[in-house]
């Protein structure tokens, strides 16, 4: 563990799988209670829609990523509201047209290099720049969902509550959308776009069986994926992996023995 903690990048590694092991289950968690658990698959597809956006127009795909990300959230909301009996189809539109993005642009960029690198993340070869800029818009999201955590607590669980207490739960879902649609960037880009999705739910679900209360099962689901986090980085540093397969492995695991002996 020591030899590990030696390397700049494996310490910039540790660092923001930390950041992102809270940060995920804290989204994850109300993503799934609002039955939108397609909504950070779509938002991981559009993120890697903006990587090849961003690799063709010859800007940082990371900003490509972010700004077509948050883009997608809030197009999923609009599609939301007015297909109010429909609402899953908003995801599915999304995922499509993601998609469809990602594969003409990758064919004009011709960058396959770049954009492999976001299919399956790369946690271990973030730069000191993709570090701090990760590492500023981490911190601001936990600022702001520690602001918002009560009142999307009761969007969550009693909507029309809610809104009796004078509390706007059409804003409360915006914010809520542009944090998702930034912590799915960062992600995809550390962790990989066809990963993050899991991540943002397996935690939460293997959390849910094995706790009683809302406040127990996000600590639990914050515990288990910090420990999926840090498991994976170190198995796959001795075994020379990809992190981000591994740690959604690890995931899949703990949540398929979770249930085989979870009797409650």
């Amino acid at each position: 563990m020591l030899e590990i903690l030696s390397y700049d990048f494996m310490q910039r590694a540790f660092i923001v799988g930390t950041l992102l092991g809270i940060i995920l289950p804290c989204l994850g968690m109300t993503i799934l209670l609002k039955r939108l658990s397609m909504m950070g698959d779509s938002l991981s597809h559009a993120s890697l829609a903006g990587v090849t956006i961003g690799i063709f127009a010859g800007i940082n795909p990371l900003i490509g990523s972010i700004f077509i990300c948050i883009f997608a959230g809030l197009f999923v909301e609009f599609i939301r509201n007015k297909l109010k009996a429909y609402e899953e189809i908003s995801t599915l539109v999304i995922l499509s047209a993601s998609v469809g993005l990602a594969g003409i642009f990758s064919s004009l960029s011709g960058n396959a290099t770049n954009i492999s690198s976001f299919l399956f993340g790369s946690i271990v070869t973030i730069t000191k720049g993709e570090f701090y800029g990760v590492l500023i818009i981490s911190v601001l999201l936990l600022a702001v969902y520690s602001l918002i955590y009560k009142d999307l607590y009761l969007s969550v669980f009693d909507r029309e509550g809610a809104k009796l207490m004078g509390i706007k739960t059409g804003l409360i879902d915006f914010i809520f959308t542009i944090l998702s649609a930034l912590a799915i960037s960062l992600a995809a880009k550390t962790i990989g776009s066809l990963i993050v999705s899991s991540l943002l739910i397996i935690p939460s679900i293997t959390a849910m069986a094995l706790t009683k209360t809302y406040k127990g099962a996000l600590i639990l689901s914050i515990g288990l994926c910090l420990l999926y986090m840090y498991l994976g980085l170190l198995i796959s540093y001795n075994f020379n992996l990809k992190p981000g397969s591994v740690i959604v492995l690890i995931g899949v695991v703990s949540l398929i023995f979770t249930l085989m002996f979870n009797k409650k």
